[in-house]
């Protein structure tokens, strides 16, 4: 990478924790320099405005939780039900850290940029459906090789999953109860265990 490349990724890095805790509207300028020790010339000599930063971020946010859920689907599990097992698994093992990061970038961002920051909610819209189609295309492939009933719809789950999911992570930090979240996993593990899975005869 160029000079001018390091400095762009030396900032989105050292402020995307900022930004998904504090909020992508409330973060300043002032935090910016603050967190990074650059002065307000050289973020400006890199983004247009604050906005363009802030959408950097977010994806920059999105494409770490994008990759980290992409290995729990992956390749390496033998069959459409162990992938699905893993994504769940990935949120047991991992809400401490989600947590910790200010919780989901998708939510957080979502929660903001309803009517105030238009072309934040369109990095939103396209990031969740995106994961449904996702989830839903892991669903469509166990329809294929038996492992998953006919007439389920793949689509339908894979927007509850998400659902669950999403509203588990909001109630668990506002409470700081991580048992909402839980209790949203095991709602879905259920689901696949007893709605999706074709049981041997």
């Amino acid at each position: 990478m160029s000079k001018a490349e390091k400095t762009k990724q030396f900032i989105i890095e050292k402020t995307a924790s900022l930004f998904n805790t504090k909020g992508y509207m409330a973060t300043s300028l002032s935090d910016i320099t603050e967190i990074t020790g650059l002065t307000k010339g050289s973020i400006y000599g890199n983004f247009g405005n604050k906005d363009e930063v802030a959408l950097e971020v977010y994806q920059y946010n999105s494409g770490l939780l994008s990759k980290n859920m992409a290995r729990s689907l992956g390749e390496e599990f033998a069959t459409t039900i162990d992938k699905l097992n893993a994504f769940v698994s990935f949120y047991r093992k991992n809400w401490k850290a989600v947590f910790e990061n200010g919780g989901c970038p998708l939510m957080n961002a979502a929660t903001e940029a309803d009517d105030t920051f238009p072309s934040l909610k369109k990095q939103v819209t396209l990031s969740f459906e995106g994961w449904i189609k996702k989830i839903a295309s892991v669903i469509a492939e166990g329809q294929e090789n038996g492992e998953i009933h006919q007439t389920v719809d793949a689509f339908g789950y894979g927007s509850l999953f998400i659902m669950l999911i999403e509203g588990g992570i909001l109630l668990s930090k506002t409470t700081e109860d991580e048992n909402y979240l839980h209790l949203a996993l095991d709602r879905i593990s259920l689901m696949i265990d007893k709605e999706l899975k074709i049981l041997p005869s």
